[in-house]
Formats: structure tokens, sequence, C-alpha cells
């Protein structure tokens, strides 16, 4: 099982960014999928997540009307087009896939884990 994750960079405060997560080696389609960050001396959170049929969306309140989760069943790929970006978005993100469709706001459901892409957004 592979989650490779990509599309971080170095922006300014009001960029957008595109983050991907190309998935293999696990059945995608009926996964659900989520994505998570996690800044410099933090714990882990919550951002976006996705069910497997992708008709339910979840945003963390901090990210919700900026960032927008979907998913591509065909290509195996999760996204996240994140816009209007803050300095307080600086962290590196995760993509995190699990079955089931409950409570996706939680990292302890999730089974498989990619390994990261850095955002960090300057001011």
């Amino acid at each position: 099982v592979q989650l490779q994750a990509s599309g971080g960079g170095l922006v300014q405060t009001g960029a957008s960014l595109r983050l991907s997560c190309a998935a293999s080696g696990l059945p995608f389609s009926r996964n659900a999928m989520g994505w998570f960050r996690q800044a410099p001396g933090k714990e882990r959170e919550f951002v976006a997540a996705i069910n497997r049929s992708a008709d339910s969306t979840y945003y963390a309140d901090s990210v919700k009307g900026r960032f927008t989760i979907s998913r591509d069943n065909a290509k195996n790929t999760v996204y996240l087009q994140m816009n209007s970006l803050k300095p307080e978005d600086t962290a590196v993100y995760y993509c995190g896939s699990r079955n089931g469709g409950a409570n996706l706001q939680y990292s302890r459901y999730y089974r498989y884990w990619g390994q990261g892409t850095l955002v960090t957004v300057s001011s």
C-alpha cells in the first residue's frame, strides 16, 4: 500500500495550492479519504475528509469555505484545493485512507498514511 502526497510548496498569504494524494495497493474506491496536517510543535489535526462515493465531505471549521476536498476514483487520487491560504495553514499535510464512513475526522481510524507534503505560507 502506498499513498503518495504531492503539491506542497512555499506560497504567500492569499495564494492557492492543490495537493494530490495518489493511492496504490488498496481498494481506493471503497475507502474514505482524509487530509490531516501537523504544524511544528502541534498535534496532527483534521483538515478535510470525503467518503468513498464522494457524496459527503467534511471540513475543519478553520478551513471551511477555503479548502475543497475531491476525489477521482478512476485515478485513485484524492485532492485538496486550498485557496486564500494563511500563515496558520503552514504544516505538513498528510493524506489518510480507511474503510467505513463514520467519524472521518478522527485520525486514529485511518489505517494507511502518506508521507506528507510541506505547505509553507509566508506573511
